[in-house]
């Protein structure tokens, strides 16, 4: 197996855990319980992270009306691309 794989099975990892940390946070709100901050939750999106962000704002109706959220998901989703794009030129 090459880097390439293992790169793929690494990010696929991350926004999978990204992904459950929405829903954990999501639960601890319906909870009352303390929370993930918003400040980790954005940054994780921009650290190649946006994909599941992007599924844990859409399964589990996750700050879908902070302007933060609706600001910033999207550009880190740009980001997110320009990067990938970027790794992939230089391979």
């Amino acid at each position: 197996m090459d880097y390439l794989n293992y790169t793929l099975y690494a990010l696929l990892a991350w926004n999978l855990i990204i992904f459950i940390m929405y829903g954990a946070d999501k639960s601890k709100a319906r909870k009352g319980k303390r929370r993930i901050s918003e400040k980790t939750l954005i940054t994780t999106a921009f650290f190649m992270g946006s994909i599941g962000v992007v599924f844990g704002v859409l399964v589990f109706r996750h700050k879908t009306k902070k302007w933060k959220f609706r600001l910033l998901l999207p550009l880190a989703v740009l980001v997110n691309i320009g990067v990938g794009v970027g790794v992939y030129c230089l391979i």
